[in-house]
Order: structure tokens, then sequence, then C-alpha cells
């Protein structure tokens, strides 16, 4: 990067970390700036317009990354043009961004569930399964618990800084309790509640994805399938149990109902009022 734009990202993180932006979306927008800075050559970043926005998109477009990949370069660039470069002579908001794809999640079953916890590769990752189960926690937020986050005298377990940079707390379960005391007395972590090879250092959400891909093939598990599948799986089944959603709300961390109402449609509960018309028709006579 030019001296220009390692000065411009240097004050677009500040300006991200003052703003409260969790570490994670600081490291998404800064490596979509150095990807446009790269698109744009030897021009100098402080000259870009929102025309090379456009381009840029249309770019990361064409080489086959993912619509998240271009949404997330849409939001990172505007941020920086109106904070950084000040530019107000345009409206940002009408950036062309790709919508996301209108799919459901695959579930899992509960015996689904307790067949890739019984196929963990060992307890620690027993344990990340299972807050990922148990709480609906995201990867990202089982990888920074500490265990001060746990509270067994009330049974709760406190996200701290999740997404959005929200705190919340979700249910302990009984059960989970007990498991992570095992792995606890077994590693003796120093910081974190699930460390990595490294004694101080969170494990490695890569690694809890590659575990959990062993996991899943040794159970027989032939859905298209990862660790967030597990948050899916939670919110499912506790609307399935009659839970509202604006509980399942609450312990998901969605800011908006109509993010949880997704799992209204996955749970069968209401399916199982319907009858397939096919029943209705005569069996054909042999």
């Amino acid at each position: 990067m030019t001296p220009d734009a390692t000065m411009l990202s240097r004050r677009y993180a500040e300006l991200l970390r003052a703003n409260g932006c969790s570490d994670r979306t600081i490291d998404n927008y800064l490596y979509a700036l150095k990807g446009f800075t790269r698109f744009r050559g030897e021009r100098p970043l402080s000259e870009a317009t929102a025309d090379d926005i456009i381009a840029y998109q249309v770019d990361v477009a064409a080489r086959g990354l993912s619509d998240s990949s271009v949404r997330v370069a849409t939001y990172a660039l505007r941020g920086f043009f109106q904070k950084v470069l000040e530019r107000n002579d345009w409206n940002y908001a009408r950036l062309p961004r790709p919508r996301r794809p209108q799919r459901l999640p695959e579930v899992l079953s509960a015996e689904e569930v307790e067949a890739i916890l019984e196929a963990a590769p060992s307890l620690k990752y027993r344990a990340a399964f299972m807050l990922g189960y148990g709480c609906g926690l995201r990867t990202d937020e089982v990888v920074h618990l500490e265990p001060r986050h746990v509270d067994s005298q009330r049974m709760l377990i406190r996200v701290e800084r999740g997404k959005g940079n929200k705190d919340r707390q979700v249910v302990l379960s009984e059960r989970l309790l007990l498991e992570l005391r095992r792995c606890w007395k077994t590693y003796r972590p120093q910081i974190y509640l699930i460390e990595g090879k490294l004694a101080g250092q969170p494990i490695a959400a890569t690694s809890i994805q590659r575990a959990f891909r062993a996991a899943c093939q040794k159970a027989g598990i032939l859905k298209h399938v990862t660790p967030r599948s597990l948050r899916h799986a939670f919110a499912t089944h506790l609307v399935e149990a009659g839970t509202r959603l604006q509980a399942v709300q609450a312990l998901l961390g969605h800011q908006s109902l109509n993010t949880t109402t997704v799992y209204a449609h996955l749970a069968k509960t209401w399916l199982a009022e319907v009858k397939s018309p096919l029943d209705n028709l005569k069996p054909p006579t042999t």
C-alpha cells in the first residue's frame, strides 16, 4: 500500500474502533479497503469516486466471490468515503447491494445433534458443539468465552460483545455445565474457556469447523451443515417446543424479530396440522 493509502486505512481503523465496532468488523472492513486499493492501482486512494466503488463491486462479483463479500465491501467503502474522505456529494445509500438469497438452512434433528456430540474428536470440541446447540452461540462467541462468563449460580452464560457489539445472557443447561467443568479440569485453560494448542489463546474457529466436519462424517450426517447449524437447531427446537419468538430473539441476540421468524418456517409444528391431498386420493386398483 502507498503511504497515502496506509495513512487513510489507519485513520479508518481508528474511527471504526471509536464507534465501538468489533475487531472482526474492523478486520473485514480494512480487508475490503485493501482490496479496493489494489483495484485502483497507482491512482491515489484519496481521489476515489463513487463510480470506482461500483466498478470494484463488479470486479469482486466477476471473480466469483460471494454476495456476502460484495455486501461487506459496499458497507466498508461507504463508511470510508463518508467518515474518512468526508464525501457528502453523493448519496452512498444508492450503491447497489446484492440481495441475500432466501434459502432456508438445513435443520439437524435432536437425534442427529446427539450423534454429532458423540462423534466429537475430543472433550473440548464436544464442549464447543454443546455451546452452539445448548446456548445458540455463534462460533466467534464460543471461542471468546471466558470462565468468568459462566454463572453456575443463576445458570446463565454472559456473552460479551456479540454481533453488533452487544452483550446478552443465555441459558446454561445442567448437562452443559457438567461438560464445561470436565473440560476445565482436563485442560486447565488460562484465559479462555476453550483454548487452542497455545495456552492463553482461544481455540481457532477453523479448528471447530474441521472438527465438526469430522464428527458429521463419523456420525453419518449427510446434510449440508456447519457449526452454525447447531445454532439453527437450537432456535428451531425451541420454537417447536412452544417457546415464544421474542424469547428466542433475545437468546440469539437478533436485533429484529423479522430475523427470528425464519425459525417459525423451519419448525415442523404447523406442518403436523397439514395433510397432503395425495392421501385423499383413492389408491390405484391392481
